[in-house]
């Protein structure tokens, strides 16, 4: 190993991510009681112009009046694009009126550090002067040829950044793809056209301790090709995907939780490995192949998310 190490800067379980527009309170007190491990109240492309005050008054009042955390839900807000005359305010309202309810800001169409940098002046600002004793976290979502150009100086952002996202439909669009659907392939492209694109965020949020999210799949008429895509980001090391519709909440827990027989597995690779140190041994066998330090890493990678699930599913039992 390097002797530079970036270790996982927050954990919070994110196999499914409810995308629920501010503009709805009825959507947002549904979002509250659903199976979604993580949900985000927009107040960007899910929202009209003519709706944006209204939204952000909605969200704030979410905030307060729902305990998200006791329903074991991880609860974001995705603000105005800095480019717009939007997300001053909602970082301000957001912050000054709830932001000791809230778990991060999703900062969109990050295109360089400095993106970051200045909502969270912002959210530093705000949080001394009101006192807040919880820190809210930061997360980018890479959705421009800009962004991703970036995207490893955007990873290495100090401060409250946590976690990217990668927004596949503004991204196409910056890159004048051709696509069918958002977050489907392209008949005309021998493979996944999104692979590059997963693969190098996702290196760049390991290498800095970040978590990796995809982002939509536009067809919710379309379960076998939203289970695909979750597939193919799942084997890249990604570990959750955006819900549009909450009939993929269920698909993205599924395929982002590690099978009983992994966990079986992992399980019994620390032990055999344990055993293994007290003769002297670095490596072991176990069902015929060999396992050694790398297989204990991704054996406690698999654990972790195991018991973050566990106690997700015993707080959503407690509220239902």
């Amino acid at each position: 190993m390097s002797h530079t190490i970036n270790h996982l800067k927050k954990l919070r379980l994110q196999r499914s991510e409810l995308a629920v527009p501010g503009s709805s309170p009825e959507m947002i007190e549904k979002a509250a009681n659903s199976a979604a491990d993580f949900v985000f109240l927009d107040i960007e492309d899910a929202v009209a112009p003519p709706d944006k005050e209204r939204a952000r008054k909605n969200i704030i009042q979410a905030l307060n009046d729902i305990d998200w955390r006791a329903k074991g839900k991880t609860v974001s807000v995705r603000i105005n694009g800095l480019d717009t005359h939007y997300m001053y305010r909602d970082v301000v309202d957001v912050m000054e009126q709830a932001g000791d309810r809230l778990d991060t800001i999703l900062v969109p169409k990050v295109g360089v550090p400095a993106d970051l940098y200045m909502v969270e002046a912002m959210v530093n600002q705000i949080e001394m002067a009101k006192g807040y004793k919880t820190r809210v976290g930061l997360e980018a979502l890479i959705e421009t040829a800009l962004g991703m150009a970036n995207v490893e100086a955007i990873a290495a952002t100090p401060g409250r950044l946590e976690a990217m996202h990668f927004g596949v439909a503004d991204y196409a669009a910056s890159n004048k793809a051709r696509t069918v659907n958002i977050g489907g392939l392209n008949p005309d492209y021998p493979g996944d056209q999104w692979h590059f694109a997963l693969s190098r965020m996702t290196v760049a949020c390991r290498a800095y301790g970040l978590r990796a999210i995809d982002g939509p799949f536009g067809d919710f008429s379309d379960p076998e090709g939203y289970t695909a895509a979750a597939r193919r980001a799942a084997a890249l090391g990604i570990e959750g995907k955006w819900a549009i519709h909450p009939s993929q909440i269920a698909l993205a827990n599924n395929v982002f939780s590690p099978p009983e027989k992994e966990v079986v597995r992992a399980r019994r690779i620390l032990e055999v490995l344990k055993e293994a140190e007290a003769l002297g041994k670095g490596a072991a066998a176990l069902d015929g192949k060999m396992i050694d330090a790398a297989s204990e890493r991704m054996a406690r990678n698999v654990l972790v998310v195991n018991e973050a699930i566990e106690r997700a599913s015993q707080a959503h039992a407690a509220t239902h």
